[in-house]
């Protein structure tokens, strides 16, 4: 594709964009007379953008609970999207079998600092309902579940604010409090209006070239919240699509064609992030000696795409 044109995705998603932006004013005109229409109406927006543009293989639905296998339930989640594999039968049921979810969402019309404390609390909640797996990099620094916060606004609006700044700021500060595994890190958090953070995990035996702590001898474990913010070309919406589906395409191969096509057509663009160390026992002992050994403990598919390898070292994938 020639360098002074986009791909038409550009112009798709700017439009699925305006209306976002659009919702965004009418549900402020109401949001004071009341606040859980508004606030429902922000869930049915989001459900609207998913159900658009992930594969319609996959179910969207609003308000439910997800329960794991020994009964344990979540907290109640705005909008959660269901594998193609689930029951029709319990579609309508409101508490969602965790094995079942693909990915759960909190949605907010205006993001305030609070959320951010709460989603990745709730995150944490969620990813412990899944149980630990073990066998490579990628299973032990994710859990099967994609979590994470969409909202149209923020209330960072006024002269010399810093919204960007404050976000990435509570998003360090909250993760380093509460998330004590990789595993538990909240995922995505898009703003439609202002940009996207992605946590990304990297994983391994060189030394990085940060200081790192006495107890990270052999290798390191990273994760970083990488920031994407709106530009010409490079859309909040447009990369909070195309990194869910990178992350639903680690867990379903038949989206990775898809995601390689978003990303030759330029539907990406992630800026570095604050990178947060973890001692390599957050590893288990198996795959940190095979780290150690650089081998592997488990061979890839013959037809492994480039980017798509649980032992690498990076899982952003593009």
């Amino acid at each position: 594709m020639s360098q002074d044109k986009t791909h038409d995705l550009h112009d798709f998603f700017r439009q699925t964009s305006n209306d976002i932006a659009e919702e965004y004013e009418r549900i402020q005109k109401r949001a004071t007379e009341d606040p859980g229409t508004a606030g429902d109406q922000g869930e049915e927006d989001w459900k609207e953008v998913l159900s658009g543009w992930i594969p319609s293989a996959y179910k969207v639905v609003t308000k439910g609970r997800i329960i794991n296998q020994d009964g344990q339930t979540s907290p109640q989640v705005d909008v959660l999207v269901l594998k193609d594999v689930y029951p029709e039968k319990l579609l309508d049921k409101k508490l969602y079998l965790a094995a079942g979810v693909a990915a759960a969402f909190e949605c907010k019309t205006t993001l305030r600092a609070e959320h951010i404390d709460k989603a990745i609390e709730n995150s944490v909640k969620i990813k412990n309902l899944y149980p630990v797996r073990e066998g490579t990099p990628y299973k032990e620094l994710h859990a099967p579940i994609v979590y994470g916060v969409l909202a149209h606004s923020h209330c960072w609006k006024a002269p010399n604010s810093t919204p960007e700044k404050n976000i990435e700021q509570k998003l360090w500060e909250s993760d380093q409090l509460q998330v004590s595994d990789p595993r538990q890190t909240l995922d995505l958090l898009c703003v439609a209006d202002l940009g996207i953070w992605v946590s990304i995990k990297l994983s391994t035996i060189r030394q990085p070239s940060i200081p790192t702590s006495p107890e990270i001898q052999t290798g390191y474990v990273g994760g970083t919240f990488s920031h994407s913010n709106q530009t010409e070309h490079f859309q909040p919406i447009a990369n909070l699509i195309h990194h869910l589906l990178i992350r639903l395409a680690w867990e379903n191969i038949a989206l990775r064609d898809l995601v390689e096509y978003y990303r030759n057509a330029g539907i990406s663009g992630l800026k570095e992030g604050t990178l947060r160390n973890w001692s390599m026992s957050v590893i288990s002992a198996d795959v940190r000696r095979a780290r150690e050994e650089g081998v592997r403990l488990s061979q890839p598919p013959r037809a492994m795409p480039k980017g798509w390898d649980e032992w690498d070292i990076s899982f952003n994938t593009r």
